[in-house]
């Protein structure tokens, strides 16, 4: 069963189209949070991620990782799994 996914967002920042990109690809539905619009949830993202650039990306409230971290996983066949896909 796909898990809950959230991604943390900026409108102009080209590695969160990146990786919504992604997911959207692996045909996973996921909450984009913009935190551009909504500033309190950066400070959100940053308690739960450690990290404080966008995008930040979680599975079911685990913090699975930023653009990088999510191509490098799906890279080594690891990134279904963690989206509980197949």
């Amino acid at each position: 069963m796909t898990k809950k996914i959230e991604i943390y967002t900026s409108p102009f920042c080209p590695y969160c189209h990146a990786a919504k990109r992604l997911l959207t690809a692996k045909g996973v539905p996921f909450e984009e949070i913009d935190v551009m619009m909504a500033p309190a949830r950066r400070k959100e993202m940053t308690a739960r991620a450690g990290a404080t650039s966008v995008p930040q990306i979680f599975a079911d409230g685990v913090h699975i990782g930023d653009c990088d971290g999510i191509h490098a996983l799906d890279a080594r066949g690891e990134l279904d799994a963690k989206l509980g896909l197949g």
